[in-house]
């Protein structure tokens, strides 16, 4: 019998965060504490597994929010910064692991951070307290295993930038998605959980919108729908998710779901 996979959104704002820095506009002076949202992330955990998709710059504070305390792995979509800038802060649990922190990405995606963290991955001179990571490249869009589950890697495109899913037994993790072709989709079919990126509801050049996040919930039919990287501009969390289908819900930072 399969384990069930225990889900905790880290984050759930876009590149920006909400609130925007500086803004007044009414989302991000909003109270409500599911209208405030850290950058995109989630964690993944069953048995003694913890699994991260994604190290964006709040990630050290998304785990002390969650009092994550050991980490198996980080999964990488992209290397975008909101998705990667928080890579120093896993030296905690280098020091507490007492070794490398293993990552899984595409090699392009490697190939950034290794010009942008040069001195994480320098093996000259490197300074002692830096992170050290252990990279597992994903080629080809094939599956690999984690913590005894297979991982199958989703393609889909972010504008013109390849970017990467994952399902994991029957949840699914979209973000920074524009599209996705039909091949791609089918792998998602029979998700009983989907996750998927809806930045807004005007049109976006990298981001799916509100009804196009819609669109693909429908051509996946997933019991459940989830949607993620959310901008201020789709609205008051309240307001949005009260016109959603049924099936279909706005994520929330720290929203805990199972499996």
């Amino acid at each position: 019998m399969k384990s069930a996979i225990s889900i905790t959104f880290l984050g759930t704002g876009t590149s920006q965060g909400i609130p925007v820095i500086g803004s007044d506009h009414p989302v991000c002076l909003s109270e409500n504490p599911k209208d405030k949202r850290l950058r995109v992330s989630v964690l993944l955990q069953w048995e003694d597994f913890n699994y991260v998709i994604d190290c964006g710059p709040d990630f050290r504070m998304q785990m002390l929010n969650n009092n994550v305390k050991q980490l198996d792995a980080i999964l990488l979509t992209h290397d975008h910064s909101d998705h990667t800038a928080g890579l120093d802060d896993i030296r905690p649990f280098c020091f507490r692991q007492g070794g490398d922190v293993t990552f899984y990405a595409e090699q392009n995606v490697f190939d950034a951070l290794y010009k942008r963290f040069e001195y994480i991955f320098t093996t000259e001179n490197k300074y002692p307290g830096a992170p050290t990571i252990k990279e597992e490249q994903i080629v080809d869009l094939a599956p690999f295993k984690i913590g005894g589950k297979n991982v199958i890697p989703i393609r889909a495109m972010h504008n013109t930038l390849p970017v990467l899913g994952f399902r994991i037994d029957g949840f699914t993790y979209l973000t920074d998605v524009k599209t996705i072709s039909v091949s791609e989709i089918e792998k998602i079919k029979g998700t009983e959980v989907l996750v998927v990126n809806a930045l807004r509801e005007a049109a976006h050049p990298s981001h799916l919108t509100l009804s196009e996040a819609l669109d693909l919930i429908e051509k996946v039919k997933p019991k459940k729908a989830y949607l993620t990287h959310i901008s201020h501009l789709l609205g008051f969390h309240d307001e949005v998710e009260a016109r959603l289908p049924e099936n279909v819900h706005l994520a929330f930072d720290g929203l805990k779901l199972k499996v």
